[in-house]
């Protein structure tokens, strides 16, 4: 509550003072920055290393709800933004930009009524490579380029970064070299008493990923056909055992 007390005393500077008077009944600020943490807990994509969310938000609103807002619009979206930025921090959850929040005014909503819809986008590659160089400060998590060390082009990290779906969920693979097994020590850990504690390993070899069987018990196969070690596909399905992963790249 401490972090929403001060958000609060800041929105309410930016109306002189006015705000429990002028949001009574409607939506109030404090409680879209509320729901849009929420939103940023509710869609989290995990990686080997990190877990990242959402870095854009649409706040639809009534026409009235919005109306209210005349005037220092802009002003209520950056402190939305910074909380968001505050929150991911708070949480050790990585973004791969600063978060940005627009409103959208949408005539079926009536006053006191909001929708929100979170997208984790990639940002063009001018602002890949100011994030790189450590724009956001302490926030920034999606670099690891070191003080006066050139930054590495986020665009060709993000072109090859795999992606596993197993379970309903997606999983960021953004290492080189990455074991999949049974055993908590590898990088991908799949709990199946049918996959190898080392079961297999997937490997970026330039832009394309393979993966390679680690001389396992049950093997591996890709879309029904056992292989020692085969390119990947976007849609390809890995076979380890019993247990299947979706392939893709982002």
């Amino acid at each position: 509550m401490g972090v929403l007390t001060n958000l609060e005393a800041r929105l309410e500077s930016l109306v002189e003072g006015v705000f429990n008077r002028a949001f009574r009944a409607r939506v109030q600020p404090v409680e879209l920055a509320r729901k849009l943490a929420k939103e940023m807990d509710s869609y989290k994509t995990v990686s080997v290393s990190r877990t990242y969310v959402p870095n854009e938000y649409i706040v639809f609103l009534a026409r009235e709800d919005r109306r209210q807002f005349e005037g220092y619009e802009s002003a209520l979206l950056d402190e939305l933004s910074a909380h968001l930025l505050e929150h991911a921090a708070r949480e050790n959850l990585a973004l791969l930009t600063r978060p940005k929040v627009t409103f959208e005014t949408d005539r079926r909503l009536r006053m006191g009524e909001f929708g929100i819809q979170a997208r984790l986008v990639k940002p063009p590659a001018s602002e890949r490579e100011e994030a790189a160089q450590g724009d956001l400060g302490a926030t920034m998590v999606y670099s690891a380029a070191r003080p006066g060390a050139p930054a590495e082009p986020a665009a060709e990290k993000a072109e090859t970064r795999a992606l596993l779906k197993m379970g309903g969920k997606t999983f960021v693979i953004d290492r080189p070299n990455t074991v999949i097994g049974r055993s908590s020590r590898c990088d991908f850990v799949v709990e199946d008493p049918n996959v190898s504690r080392r079961h297999a390993e997937l490997q970026r070899r330039g832009p394309d990923w393979y993966v390679v069987d680690l001389d396992s018990t049950n093997g591996v196969s890709v879309n029904g056909k056992q292989v020692r070690s085969t390119r990947l596909a976007p849609g390809d399905e890995i076979a380890l055992g019993t247990a299947r992963l979706s392939f893709n790249v982002d």
